[in-house]
């Protein structure tokens, strides 16, 4: 399969990214690593938060958004690398047994004006099966045509 180039992601672009579902159990084991905040690591502690129950930390959702696009988009790409993430916002919680979908949408693109390549910026949009739950913005760099 050929790889796909810069050009092949003209702005408006939506990719589907695929699903994912979080399990109790890597909930547990992320926050433990590397956000250890009682509502990410107690069911009570988590239904008396703001959260109303347990629920994985955001930047766990945000390495699962990086695993469904890196399938997705990433390593189906002439990838040189990223120049980075704008935002990443938490609307709702993901809890334990919830199945994210995530859809990819190309919102800017700049070439580069002395290198083979461009930057792609995508919104990342991440659903549970209510509503959207989260978004992270991801800008690869992506080689051109020669």
């Amino acid at each position: 399969m050929e790889l796909q180039a810069f050009e092949d992601f003209p702005i408006g672009r939506v990719i589907d990214c695929g699903t994912y579902r979080v399990s109790k159990d890597e909930i547990l084991d992320f926050a433990r690593q590397f956000d250890p905040q009682p509502h990410h690591l107690d069911e009570e502690a988590g239904r008396k938060s703001i959260l109303g129950g347990l629920s994985a930390s955001g930047w766990h959702v945000c390495a699962i958004a990086m695993r469904l696009f890196a399938d997705a988009v990433v390593l189906k790409a002439d990838n040189k690398g990223g120049a980075g993430a704008r935002e990443a916002r938490w609307m709702k919680p993901v809890r334990p047994n919830d199945l994210l979908r995530m859809e990819a949408e190309v919102v800017e693109t700049k070439p580069s004006q002395s290198k083979p390549f461009g930057f792609v910026t995508f919104e990342c949009r991440i659903y549970h099966e209510r509503e959207q739950v989260a978004m992270v913005s991801m800008t690869p760099i992506i080689g051109r045509r020669p």
